[in-house]
């Protein structure tokens, strides 16, 4: 069951409020020529702009813009990464004022273009190597996510890592920065934590946190959990990138009942109906329809 804990019921981040029992979608938007999903469909800024327009009408409350690959790929240095996300955060913000835009980044640099052209969000998927980053947010107002990557290096693959306790890592690392971003003036209900599916983890690693998503939510931070399509999906069921998705459905189905809070994912409306499904098994959503046995 979902944990009863004195910590931030209510996320803001925006001009959005999402509260307790609500499950948001954080649809992913790469604006790079090699993600490993989606092979650069979104490179372009008028497939782009569709991909978020059909995001927010399937459900997701948060679209995240990254402008670098995770993994290992070409070069792409500060300016180049500022070119790809920074004029695109700002017509977003122009085309759909309510939506949350989070920027996929690890660089200060980056995070101040972004929050001056209206993002509301950092995600911080490598786990604080830049501490600058929180810094920024605090300046903006912006929230942050705080991820464990395992101590990694941006945009490199683990090899033979190991934990005496992956969860309790997890929980040193997330909680870590959560709160050293706090006492830099980012809003306690902006600061999300994420276990980093896949960064700095083997499969077995990433699947351990995922059985043990509670104790991440038992700390009272919202817990992010970036699930979609990624490696551990495919080594658990032997499966390439293009036939992830159930997998990845199975898993988001877990942490919603487990109490994450946020997931991104690049199917939305089947992770909607995923979420709905949860919510309404766990009684914090109604039906959208009730007309069995009533006549």
């Amino acid at each position: 069951m979902w944990a009863e804990v004195d910590g931030v019921t209510t996320l803001r981040l925006g001009r959005r409020e999402f509260e307790g029992d609500e499950l948001v979608i954080m649809a992913i938007i790469n604006r790079t020529p090699d993600s490993f999903f989606d092979k650069g469909a979104t490179f372009d800024d008028r497939p782009a702009l569709d991909a978020v327009a059909r995001a927010i009408d399937e459900g997701a409350g948060i679209v995240d813009i990254g402008g670098v690959k995770a993994g290992p790929g070409a070069e792409v240095d500060v300016t180049e990464e500022i070119r790809r996300t920074v004029s695109f955060v700002a017509e977003v913000r122009r085309r759909h004022s309510d939506v949350v835009i989070s920027v996929d980044t690890w660089r200060h640099e980056v995070a101040e273009a972004v929050c001056d052209a209206g993002a509301d969000l950092l995600n911080d998927a490598w786990g604080g190597v830049d501490p600058k980053l929180a810094e920024v947010a605090a300046k903006f107002d912006a929230g942050i996510v705080c991820t464990h990557a395992g101590r990694a290096q941006p945009r490199t693959r683990p090899h033979r890592i190991g934990y005496v306790d992956v969860m309790a890592d997890i929980l040193d690392v997330t909680v870590g920065l959560a709160e050293r971003a706090a006492r830099l003036g980012v809003r306690r209900d902006a600061i999300l934590i994420d276990p980093g599916h896949d960064f700095g983890k083997n499969t077995r690693h990433s699947l351990e946190a995922t059985r043990r998503l509670g104790e991440m939510v038992d700390t009272g931070w919202p817990v992010l959990v970036s699930l979609s399509n990624k490696d551990f999906v495919g080594e658990t069921l032997d499966k390439p990138v293009n036939e992830r998705l159930l997998g990845t459905l199975a898993t988001t189905a877990v942490s919603a009942w487990l109490g994450a809070r946020v997931y991104r994912a690049h199917q939305v409306a089947e992770t909607r109906q995923v979420l709905d499904m949860v919510s309404s098994i766990h009684g914090t959503r109604q039906p959208a329809v009730a007309r069995r046995a009533l006549a």
